[in-house]
């Protein structure tokens, strides 16, 4: 975990609520695909958790969700503006880990941190059948960019009005054994009971963010776990439902 002062280099709506923003400063203490950064905002006590969608020497993107005080004031936001941050949060994915095959698994705003593992996955190597799954057409963001990263991308929407119609697991086959997921708990859940192995990123309220408060604490099989220190990636093992 590291303090880091980013400035927005660039923050644009991808979707009617889903918005897109370009940090630059200091990325060292992201180490991994699926780690976050908590951001401190004006106004408001506690940080707001958002998850790493893609990093390089000079910056990182995050993509949020409008849900609240602090996203909706995320979305004014502009070039230049300075945003104290704890940068590399959390374990992220373990790439070494994860066999020849892999399927990455996203639900909605689940699907950034999916981004930059599945551009860490072909780097070392490995296939991916990318599936990202999403209520409606008009929800839908970063399809291309999966696609020109070389993964196979299947889109999914509840009401059948792109893609394949259904939820995540509709799109699933024997292929897709070994999984990378993130997006809400009865997607995982459902994502669970659908593969063999794998790599679950869990969302939990968190209050410090870095594992002082114990607030986002869950049960696994191996003991009591904090999200967002011992998490958010949890091996499909260790999951207790």
């Amino acid at each position: 975990m590291k303090q880091v002062f980013y400035t927005v280099a660039a923050n644009r709506p991808l979707t009617a609520d889903v918005w897109e923003m370009a940090l630059t400063g200091d990325t060292s203490a992201i180490t991994a695909p699926g780690q976050f950064i908590n951001i401190k905002l004006e106004g408001l006590y506690l940080r707001r958790p958002i998850s790493v969608c893609r990093w390089d020497e000079t910056g990182l993107t995050i993509l949020y969700k409008v849900v609240g005080r602090g996203t909706e004031a995320m979305t004014r936001l502009a070039p230049g503006a300075v945003l104290d941050t704890l940068s590399g949060l959390g374990n992220g994915y373990d790439v070494a880990a994860c066999p020849d095959h892999v399927t990455v698994v996203g639900g909605g705003v689940g699907v950034p941190p999916l981004y930059g593992l599945t551009r860490a996955l072909i780097a070392a190597g490995k296939r991916v059948h990318a599936i990202l799954g999403f209520n409606t057409k008009s929800e839908i963001f970063y399809e291309e960019q999966f696609r020109a990263l070389g993964a196979e991308v299947t889109v999914t929407t509840a009401d059948g009005s792109y893609g394949t119609k259904g939820f995540v697991t509709a799109a699933m086959g024997p292929a897709d054994a070994y999984v990378c997921a993130c997006g809400p708990e009865p997607m995982l859940k459902a994502v669970y009971g659908a593969c063999a192995d794998g790599q679950f990123s869990f969302e939990e309220r968190m209050g410090c963010g870095f594992g002082a408060c114990m607030g986002c604490s869950c049960e696994t099989k191996y003991g009591s776990k904090r999200i967002c220190k011992d998490g958010p990636v949890l091996r499909r093992e260790e999951i207790v439902w």
